[in-house]
């Protein structure tokens, strides 16, 4: 084997290599940002079920400074 393909293997080799860290990292990142997501809607569709009074205790509380 000669020089030029010593280094050309070790080029792929190093491709390789920085290729798969970067899928890890790629999954790693993608199943840290479906653990932080929060909960779409909970909140707002609270505020759709409350009572008129309810909605009108928190108005009220709101604007009590």
């Amino acid at each position: 084997m000669g020089m030029k393909d010593q280094m050309q293997d070790k080029s792929r080799q190093a491709k390789e290599k920085a290729q798969e860290k970067a899928g890890q990292a790629r999954q790693k990142a993608g199943q840290q940002g479906r653990q932080g997501q929060p909960q779409r809607g909970t909140q707002n569709h609270r505020d759709i079920e409350d009572t008129e009074q309810q909605v009108q205790d928190r108005f009220n509380q709101d604007y009590d400074a």
